[in-house]
């Protein structure tokens, strides 16, 4: 059974416990920022790329405790980063947004802007879409019988779509009787999947599944 005094010697080095925990969370690390090989980094950069590699408004609060500086100097930061924008006639500045920054392109180029994220919608593709792309980008030149054998259904619809979307084109035809067409894929599908050329493909043994 404790005594009094010695409950309040506890409470005081559970209160103690706390700050220093407090106190080291809140103190900036001592261990030097990295530096790019042959770039000096200031704050001011450090500002403009946090802000450029965030997909949310920061507030001014926030960006100063990434950075290491004062909620004062971030705001002089992006006063002089969109002075320079301005100067340099760049596409884009700092906005203030639902009590934060953000950096955003300007309303001039809205017009490509939408041009570009019609081109994204165009290239999402369903489930059956990416199947026949594969059977076509593994077995090219291939012709619209043997796709639908693959797939067991019909092909001639998904074909045209990813034709249209420039994924797939006509490559030659087949010497057998009818010379139906042979297709296979376009420089735009090695670009999407981020592909230097059909060696980069995964082999099909990556493709399967672990044996459990």
């Amino acid at each position: 059974m404790t005594t009094e005094s010695e409950e309040q010697i506890i409470e005081q080095i559970e209160e103690q416990s706390e700050q220093n925990n407090l106190e080291a969370q809140e103190r900036p690390s001592t261990e030097p920022p990295p530096q790019g090989e042959g770039i000096e980094t200031t704050v001011e950069s450090v500002v403009e790329a946090v802000l450029f590699a965030s997909d949310e408004p920061l507030t001014a609060e926030r960006l100063a405790k990434i950075v290491e500086t004062s909620v004062r100097q971030v705001k002089q930061h992006i006063k002089d980063l969109n002075d320079k924008y301005r100067a340099n006639n760049s596409a884009y500045q700092i906005e203030q947004i639902a009590g934060g920054f953000q950096m955003l392109t300007l309303p001039a180029y809205n017009y490509w802007l939408k041009k570009l994220l019609r081109a994204r919608s165009d290239s999402k593709l369903s489930a059956a879409a990416l199947e026949t792309l594969a059977i076509i980008a593994y077995k090219q030149p291939i012709i619209r019988a043997d796709i639908e054998a693959i797939r067991g259904v019909a092909a001639g619809e998904m074909i045209r779509n990813l034709m249209y979307k420039g994924l797939v084109k006509i490559v030659g035809r087949a010497e057998v009787l009818g010379r139906p067409m042979l297709y296979g894929t376009t420089r735009k599908f090695l670009e999407t999947f981020g592909l230097n050329s059909l060696r980069d493909l995964p082999k099909i043994e990556e493709l399967k599944k672990p044996e459990q």
